[in-house]
């Protein structure tokens, strides 16, 4: 119970990732009109969470939970498959936070990695599953991005989580296919939203860093 406890820890919104600040090109799709209501974000993040950085994390999550994982390695295939400036920024901050707390908390030596690498490396130990571990890892990504709709579409609180809500059978089914994925499965066609994400960099009012 301590390791399930320890990972919602990690994974809270008052774990100091700094997660608030990213919206992952959502305010970039909220501007554009193209996320106006509860549909349309509950279909964007549903393909974000199949076709983009929900699947490609997930998997590499699963896969520095190993023992025999090779971090440096996991760490450099998640830089290379960043679509966007912004994407790499977003995971790669937020990876260093998590290690930085981590360490501080537990004093292992943790390098600043990709963020599902980062957690990968840290919760390693806590010998969780790794599917149960990659479905709390989809919910706070998903969740992150719920709260960002929530007042930014605006949604509201309750439309906000009924589309949480509905989408937390994807969730579970990507964590357990996650876990038993190979690199091989890595891959994504979320064009839309990377495209999202470069047009973010360049934006000229911009609440969040993605």
């Amino acid at each position: 119970m301590t390791a399930l406890l320890t990972l919602l820890q990690w994974l809270s919104p008052a774990f100091p990732t700094g997660a608030f600040a990213y919206s992952h090109g959502l305010e970039r799709v909220i501007a554009k009109g193209d996320v106006t209501d509860a549909a349309s974000f509950e279909e964007w993040l549903r393909n974000i969470l199949h076709q983009g950085a929900g699947w490609q994390d997930a998997v590499l999550l699963t896969h520095a939970l190993a023992a025999d994982a090779d971090h440096d390695a996991l760490d450099a295939l998640a830089r290379a498959l960043a679509p966007s400036a912004e994407r790499l920024q977003e995971s790669a901050e937020q990876g260093a936070a998590l290690a930085r707390m981590v360490s501080g908390l537990t004093g292992r030596p943790l390098s600043p990695r990709m963020l599902p690498i980062a957690l990968g490396e840290a919760a390693a130990p806590l010998a969780l599953q790794p599917g149960q571990v990659a479905q709390l890892y989809l919910q706070n990504f998903a969740g992150n991005l719920c709260t960002i709709a929530t007042r930014h579409v605006p949604l509201g609180q309750t439309e906000g989580q009924a589309v949480l809500t509905r989408l937390l059978p994807d969730i579970g089914l990507l964590g357990t296919w996650a876990a038993v994925a190979s690199l091989e499965d890595l891959g994504s066609c979320a064009l839309a939203a990377d495209l999202a994400a470069f047009q973010h960099e360049t934006q000229d009012v911009r609440i969040f860093r993605t």
